[in-house]
């Protein structure tokens, strides 16, 4: 089965996550087996990475955001272009969704 953007984006954040997560526990030991000298110098080093991470993540969100929006251009232009199918399509899955409500409620 082919990723679609969303799940590799959300493959990436969930990455650039965990990274961020592990790098920041290594540097916190890092710091609490330092000197007091050394402490300094390894809590500049924790904010940079941070503000690298944030900024990753920012890009990732800028980017899921984009690929959001040409996806809205495209289903907007679908439906203008076939306003019947597109009614036709909705039908049919409130139809569906209908279905498998009502044979869940019978279930029961």
């Amino acid at each position: 089965m082919k990723a679609t953007p969303t799940d590799v984006t959300k493959e990436r954040l969930s990455e650039e996550f965990n990274s961020v997560v592990a790098e920041t526990e290594q540097l916190l030991k890092s710091v609490a087996t330092a000197g007091s000298d050394k402490a300094g110098a390894l809590r500049a080093d924790i904010e940079r990475t941070l503000a690298a991470a944030g900024d990753r993540i920012a890009k990732m969100r800028e980017d899921a955001m984009l690929q959001a929006g040409t996806a809205v251009k495209a289903t907007d232009a679908y439906v203008k272009e076939n306003p019947w199918r597109a009614v036709g399509i909705v039908a049919a899955v409130t139809a569906l969704t209908g279905l498998l409500a009502g044979l869940l409620i019978a279930r029961r």
